[in-house]
């Protein structure tokens, strides 16, 4: 599947937008004063992942530390395998109560390098056993622009060792942290 390049551009383009202008945008009102937009890698086609979901996993809750020391609890919904540049790679899906979306928190080989240290976000939708992951919408949690916010962080099995170079990099002027 190719990447809609003139969607992906209007969805960055308005994030920058809500977090310029928006008095909900995670960013602190020093931050918005000087708001130029964020960052992100070029689009990358081959990150963005079509794969079937195992679904033989453990649906016990999750209990997912954040990074104000509180908890949050998700239940694992399945297992996705793909390869980033020939490696074999693995994440967890999860669901919650409040979403019907699926939750994907990851941390990845640019983590605390190209990209937030403590991981990045995605929310797909499954259809039946299948999902699509693309990676050029993974995002920065709040957390990353200010230490206020409550953000669950990546459990080790959604650790990967390949790089992801797609979607958001660092915030410069954010808070950062690591898990």
């Amino acid at each position: 599947m190719s990447v809609n390049t003139s969607e992906l551009k209007r969805f960055r383009a308005e994030k920058d937008g809500v977090f310029a202008r928006d008095p909900h945008s995670p960013l602190t009102d020093d931050q918005r004063r000087n708001f130029q937009g964020l960052e992100y890698f070029d689009e990358n086609p081959q990150l963005v992942i079509q794969a079937g979901i195992d679904r033989e996993v453990d649906p016990e809750e999750v209990r997912m530390g954040t990074s104000s020391g509180e908890e949050q609890v998700y239940h694992r919904y399945g297992l996705v395998r793909f390869r980033v540049d020939e490696q074999p790679a693995q994440l967890t899906l999860y669901s919650s109560e409040d979403s019907a979306e699926l939750f994907v928190p990851f941390r990845d080989a640019t983590s605390g390098h190209e990209t937030y240290g403590a991981g990045r976000y995605l929310e797909v939708e499954a259809h039946d056993d299948h999902v699509t992951i693309d990676f050029n919408y993974a995002y920065n949690p709040n957390c990353a622009y200010d230490s206020a916010w409550s953000c669950p962080l990546p459990p080790t099995e959604n650790w990967l060792r390949v790089p992801i170079r797609a979607g958001e990099k660092t915030f410069a002027a954010g808070h950062e942290a690591t898990a």
